[in-house]
């Protein structure tokens, strides 16, 4: 039994994952993964977008948002792993992934050992690549910031790195939720991404074996992961396609949602073959005046 609606609760591998189910019970299944330290409310515009043609799931990774830690050390195959049994529980044999940043990880690495469980692939403002020892540094770093200064202050100089200068104009309220995300997160949870994050294995060398469609997004602003690391995937990915959002950094779905939305429509139609038709005005008249012809003709 399929459960409709925000913020489900439901047990997976031991825990409590807090997930969102939207959209058509019929529809082909999109499944997004956020990225760190964030939860599912990051992509609260895609699911307000996407649900009307797709079954447009989003979940909370283990330790963030509304999910519990659980008592495992973390790690990206935690992670995908943790993400496989959610599909099963739900009863999804097969959905379309979409992952930003660290979800970036964890789709990459759920296509890569479980190929038969994915249609396609979005990667987004992320990498294949592993930490070079001065990442590692710096995430070590981050560590003992949090756990001397606190998860405010951590959240007060992520911002920093996460959106492009000119959101700080334009995108206020975003760069508000951001904030309240991180600062929601345990401090717990945060340190011990951080590990698992620096702890990730690189899958650029599984890149050419994947057959699945796939999009490649990235912030032309991105300074965590920039555009030069996703031109590097698309050369490797044979079936794959590269898109640079514009006006965007590392957020990016959330910085440009029309043209990330747009992006993500144009390449799941495709995916799906679907030809949805937006009706423009002139459109909408021409089938008013139709529909009045065929009620007189009806009418005899």
């Amino acid at each position: 039994m399929r459960y409709f609606g925000n913020n489900i609760k439901t047990l997976v591998n031991n825990l409590v994952v807090s997930y969102t189910d939207q959209g058509p019970d019929d529809a082909p299944v999109l499944i997004f993964i956020h990225g760190f330290p964030l939860n599912k409310s990051m992509w609260n515009k895609q699911v307000e977008e996407l649900k009307k043609n797709y079954r447009v799931i989003v979940y909370d990774i283990r330790g963030h948002g509304d999910s519990d830690a659980g008592t495992e050390d973390f790690s990206i195959r935690l992670f995908e792993n943790d993400l496989i049994m959610l599909m099963d529980k739900l009863k999804i044999n097969k959905a379309s992934l979409c992952g930003l940043s660290m979800g970036g990880y964890i789709a990459l690495n759920a296509l890569v050992y479980n190929p038969e469980r994915f249609d396609s692939l979005v990667l987004s403002d992320t990498s294949c690549l592993a930490d070079t020892p001065e990442a590692k540094t710096k995430r070590l770093n981050a560590i003992n910031t949090i756990l001397e200064k606190g998860v405010n202050y951590y959240a007060d100089e992520s911002i920093k790195n996460l959106f492009a200068p000119e959101s700080f104009i334009t995108n206020e309220n975003e760069i508000i939720l951001v904030k309240e995300m991180i600062s929601n997160t345990k401090e717990v949870s945060i340190c011990c991404s951080l590990l698992a994050l620096s702890a990730r294995k690189e899958t650029c060398h599984k890149l050419s074996g994947i057959e699945v469609p796939v999009l490649i997004l990235v912030g032309e602003e991105d300074k965590i992961t920039p555009p030069e690391v996703s031109q590097m995937m698309f050369e490797n990915i044979k079936n794959s396609t590269l898109h640079i959002i514009q006006h965007a950094a590392h957020l990016s779905n959330m910085e440009n949602p029309e043209e990330y939305n747009n992006q993500l429509q144009r390449f799941f139609n495709t995916v799906y073959k679907k030809t949805t038709k937006v009706l423009t005005g002139n459109d909408n008249s021409i089938m008013s005046q139709l529909s009045s012809k065929l009620n007189i003709l009806l009418s005899f």
